[in-house]
């Protein structure tokens, strides 16, 4: 069966069986409601039902709270239409055009970054490009029809090959293939692209971003998308790792800091071993944020990493002034557990 769902305040109107979650149908419709993790934990895709009865899914518990529940809120990648419903959900403008597709692409270098992150380069077929913005992230479809998910590194003017990121999860099936089977030349399948986290180029506000780990694939996209730009927004780069060996391309952030003065880069650990000798910051990453801003109104935040930082980042981040449209988020899905609820 399928139910009519209609959004406000655009008016657009799509159909969803009772198979499909309200993103899943709007993605193939072509509609750009916003969304991140796809698996309810980012909370990037939450909106309101204003009429009709909603099967509110599997989710993380903090990323929709009861009291949320309670004034009509859902997170739209995992609730589905019990009935015509209509909904209230702002659109993303950005994303017009580009829809995800799946492509076959050869893996066209592999290079190990440090001891546990591989940067995969992807090539499409010839006569393929990907359209996407910095910040996106792609799926790959393995053999059993399971998907993992991986952001892309690169800006969308350096599109020769499609640049992913992967950390080496511990008795993770597709990551120990990677780092210890799978050869040059390997043919994968991917579909993409996905997300809404991009940069908002309307607007001027000085941006902070905060980077967990290999969160910071995301963000070199969206910084190297800027500075592509020559644009002068403030920017500061707070990456937070456990120990030295962690921070697997230091050099980079260090480059565009010392050719950009609107740039800045700050490192944080927060376990530095003895023989690390480290002298910079310490400690978490979004803690070192809030030791230098006691006022966060007039910034935009960009952050990505382990749902725990992500959360955590944006309850206190908020504490400080930032405004809820403010931040955003893409949360990492190999870190998360089970949905909770």
């Amino acid at each position: 069966m399928a139910y009519q769902v209609t959004i406000q305040p655009s008016g657009h109107v799509y159909s969803v069986t009772d198979q499909e979650t309200f993103l899943d149908a709007a993605i193939d419709a072509g509609l750009n409601l916003p969304y991140g993790c796809r698996i309810g934990s980012c909370g990037a895709c939450k909106g309101k039902v204003l009429s009709g009865e909603v099967d509110y899914g599997k989710y993380q518990a903090m990323a929709l709270t009861e009291a949320e529940k309670g004034s009509g809120l859902a997170l739209f990648c995992c609730a589905k239409p019990l009935s015509d419903t209509v909904i209230e959900c702002r659109e993303v403008a950005a994303l017009n055009g580009i829809k995800p597709r799946i492509f076959p692409v050869r893996v066209q270098m592999m290079e190990k970054l440090s001891h546990d992150v591989m940067a995969l380069f992807l090539k499409l077929p010839s006569n393929e490009r990907m359209q996407f913005l910095a910040g996106q992230y792609i799926e790959f479809i393995l053999k059993d029809g399971k998907r993992r998910a991986f952001s892309l590194a690169n800006a969308p003017h350096n599109d020769e090959f499609l640049e992913l990121h992967l950390r080496l999860v511990p008795g993770g099936a597709f990551t120990e293939y990677v780092f210890n089977e799978m050869p040059e030349k390997a043919i994968l399948r991917l579909e993409g692209p996905f997300g809404s986290f991009y940069l908002r180029e309307d607007s001027n506000k000085p941006i902070i971003f905060v980077a967990g780990g290999t969160g910071f694939a995301p963000i070199k996209g969206l910084i190297e998308h800027i500075l592509h730009q020559t644009t002068q927004r403030e920017m500061v780069l707070y990456w937070g790792v456990k120990a030295l060996e962690d921070l697997y391309m230091p050099a980079l952030p260090h480059a565009w800091a010392s050719m950009h003065p609107n740039f800045k880069f700050i490192p944080v650990l927060s376990a530095p071993a003895p023989s690390d000798a480290w002298q910079g910051r310490t400690g978490l990453v979004h803690q070192a944020v809030l030791d230098d801003f006691a006022e966060l109104s007039a910034h935009e935040v960009y952050c990505c990493g382990a749902p725990v930082m992500v959360d955590t980042a944006s309850v206190t981040f908020k504490e400080r002034g930032l405004p809820a449209d403010a931040f955003f988020a893409d949360v990492f899905s190999y870190a998360l557990q089970a949905p909770t609820t």
